[in-house]
C-alpha cells in the first residue's frame, strides 16, 4: 500500500494518506516519495492549491518505527557524528518542500496529529481541523528532541509559552485550544466537514492570480524570518518581478461584472539545461 495517493482536479491537487491501519505513520515510502511528488506539482505550474488529508481515524501518528528496522542510528564515533546531520536534514527537507511550494497548502486534520505529523502540518499554510483533532510534540515523550520543524515553526504560529508547554510536558493540544491560540484556522464537526472546508478554501484560492498567490506566500515566509525593513525591501523587488497589469485588469473587470476571473497558469519550471 503506497503512503498516499495524489490526484488533481482543475487547479486543486489532493494528497491523501492511505495507511489508516498504521494511523498513517510516516514509513520509508513516505520519506522516499513525498518530496518528489510535491516538487513535481510545484514545477508543473498548473497547481493553484494543494489539500492534504488522510484516511481513517487519525491524520498521522508520526514516524513509523519500521524506518529504524535496521536499528536506531547512533553517534558513537566521529564519522557517525559527521554523517548524522545529513540524515536529519534529509528528513527536514522532505517537509520543507511544503513551505517552498509555489502554491498554498491546506491540511485537513482529524484525530491524532503527532510527532512528524505535527511537523508536517506546521509547514502547511492553513490548517482546518475536525473537532476530534489533537496535536502533540511526541518526541519529548520518547526521550528525544523534536528536530523536523515543530520547535522552529510553531513559535511563529502560536504563543511561545504554549509551544514550550507542549514541548516540555509532551502534553496534548486539542482542536478547540489550537484554534483559540491561532494555530488552527477553523474547526469543523468531523473529518468529512474538515475536508470539505479545505477543498472549498482551495477552490477559492484557484480564483486568484497564480503569480499573486506565489508572491504572497513567498513574501509571508520571507517576512517571518527577516526584519520588517528587509522584508519590505524584498517585497519591492519581488513586486517588480511579478507585476502583471494583465492579471490586475482581469481581476478588476471580473469584480465589476460579478464574474470569476480566469488567469494563466504559472510557467513550468525547468529542472536543468535543455539541449
Amino acid at each position: 500500500m503506497p503512503a498516499f495517493i495524489l490526484t488533481q482536479s482543475g487547479g486543486v491537487a489532493h494528497l491523501r494518506f492511505t495507511n489508516p491501519q498504521t494511523s498513517n505513520a510516516m514509513g520509508a515510502d513516505f520519506w522516499a516519495d513525498f518530496k518528489p511528488a510535491i516538487d513535481a506539482l510545484s514545477q508543473s505550474g498548473t497547481t493553484r492549491a494543494l489539500v492534504i488529508s488522510a484516511e481513517g481515524k487519525n491524520f498521522c501518528s508520526g514516524m513509523d518505527v519500521s524506518v529504524f528496522a535496521s536499528g536506531i542510528p547512533t553517534t558513537k564515533t566521529p564519522t557517525a557524528r559527521e554523517a548524522f546531520p545529513a540524515f536529519i536534514q534529509h528528513l527536514q527537507n522532505t517537509l520543507d518542500c511544503l513551505e517552498t511550494a509555489r502554491f498554498p497548502v491546506i491540511a485537513a486534520i482529524q484525530g491524532a496529529c503527532i510527532g512528524g505529523g505535527l511537523d508536517l502540518v506546521a509547514a502547511c499554510d492553513l490548517r482546518i481541523a475536525a473537532n476530534d483533532a489533537y496535536f502533540r510534540i511526541e518526541e519529548t515523550n520518547i526521550g528525544m528532541m523534536a528536530d523536523l520543524g515543530s520547535l522552529q515553526r510553531l513559535p511563529k504560529l502560536m504563543p511561545e509559552g504554549v509551544v514550550r508547554e507542549l514541548a516540555y510536558l509532551g502534553s496534548t493540544l486539542d482542536a478547540t485550544r489550537g484554534h483559540a491560540v491561532g494555530f488552527i484556522n477553523a474547526v469543523e464537526a468531523d473529518a468529512e466537514a474538515a475536508l470539505k472546508a479545505a477543498m472549498n478554501t482551495a477552490e477559492r484560492i484557484t480564483t486568484k492570480a497564480p503569480l499573486a498567490m506565489s508572491g504572497t506566500k513567498a513574501a509571508i515566509t520571507y517576512a517571518r524570518d527577516h526584519s520588517t525593513r528587509d522584508a519590505l525591501n524584498w517585497a519591492s523587488t519581488m513586486q517588480t518581478l511579478l507585476w502583471n497589469p494583465e492579471d490586475i485588469q482581469k481581476a478588476v473587470m471580473a469584480r465589476a461584472k460579478g464574474e470569476t476571473p480566469t488567469f494563466d497558469d504559472l510557467e513550468k519550471r525547468r529542472e536543468g539545461l535543455e539541449g
